[in-house]
């Protein structure tokens, strides 16, 4: 690089410049007053609405920190995630700037420690670029050296959110429309499986990290940052999230022993604990015994992810190899 030449993401941007930009973007009337610039994302918790951060030589106006609520659970900000537009073409991004945090996670008497990784995800978004069945990025570093993935913003909901809108029963929903959100599954569990051939785990399997999109009705895995450590199995963690997706793809969302003991009691007295989710003990597993029109191929691949489960999966081949026999026989 010669000598005079300084770095892309130290490109300069005066105020007026920066405002000409915004106005063009989302109005003059909207402009602010002072405009506060970052080309370091570290403190992400200072960067806020209407600030500029310039990344790789483009500047993105900063709009709002994303939210992700789970399980009922009120939704939280996640100040790492910001929705941002690009001003040199308008289009809406999402920044995911460096965060950084460890857990544990223990399922089935494994145990896995937990991680974000931001390279990992930068990884991850080079395999898979051109790839519909995965949110789509690239990845860049700020002037601190921080790894900043800079994501194309996906227009829709989640697949859980839209599998709760199909049929006017279980019964309904099992026969008219089951079959078909099994297809699109099992292409989504192949794109897993993609990551997996090439030694990589997407990491945070869980039904709202698949968005379906709005105008194509495309659905896309999002979210790969998370990364764990393994002992008995690389891919356990990804294959137990698989599972849990499954089960509440069959039962129409979660079939939980609360329910039932209070909907269906006859049901309830059925049930006993090696029926029940190997990661969430309050919900239901063994599905037929609740819908005994489940087939029992389909109720079989349940039952791996069941604490009475004898043997799991060890790899997507024998889950997708299970799965699509299942569902060829619906």
């Amino acid at each position: 690089m010669p000598e005079n030449k300084a770095p892309d993401y130290v490109m300069n941007f005066s105020d007026e410049q920066l405002k000409e930009m915004i106005a063009e973007c989302v109005g003059a009337e909207r402009v602010p007053k002072q405009i506060s610039i970052y080309t370091d994302t570290s403190d992400f918790y200072r960067i806020d609405y209407d600030d500029v951060v310039v990344l790789d030589g483009r500047p993105y106006l900063i709009r709002n920190n994303e939210r992700e609520g789970r399980f009922g659970i009120e939704e939280q900000q996640k100040y790492w995630v910001k929705r941002a537009r690009d001003l040199t073409d308008g289009s809406t991004k999402i920044l995911k700037l460096t965060f950084l945090e460890r857990f544990e996670a223990n399922v089935g008497g494994l145990s896995f420690e937990c991680f974000r990784s931001p390279r990992k995800e930068a990884r991850i978004l080079e395999l898979v670029r051109g790839d519909s069945n995965f949110m789509q990025g690239h990845s860049v570093t700020d002037s601190a050296g921080n790894i900043i993935r800079i994501l194309d913003f996906i227009r829709g909901r989640t697949f859980a959110d839209f599998i709760l809108e199909l049929g006017d029963s279980h019964e309904d929903y099992f026969h008219r429309n089951l079959p078909a959100v099994l297809d699109e599954f099992i292409e989504l569990v192949k794109a897993i499986q993609f990551l997996h051939s090439h030694g990589e785990k997407h990491g945070d399997i869980r039904r709202d990290h698949i968005i379906k999109e709005k105008q194509t009705g495309k659905s896309a895995w999002i979210d790969f940052d998370f990364n764990y450590l393994h002992k008995e199995n690389m891919f356990g963690y990804d294959l137990f999230g698989l599972g849990n997706i499954l089960v509440y793809l069959t039962g129409r969302g979660d079939v939980t022993i609360q329910n039932l003991k209070e909907k269906d009691p006859m049901v309830f007295g059925r049930l006993f604990q090696d029926d029940m989710n190997i990661i969430f003990n309050n919900r239901v597993v063994n599905l037929q015994k609740v819908f005994p029109y489940i087939p029992d191929a389909l109720n079989l691949v349940l039952l791996h992810f069941s604490v009475g489960a004898n043997v799991y999966y060890e790899d997507t081949v024998q889950f997708l190899s299970d799965l699509q026999e299942s569902r060829d026989k619906m």
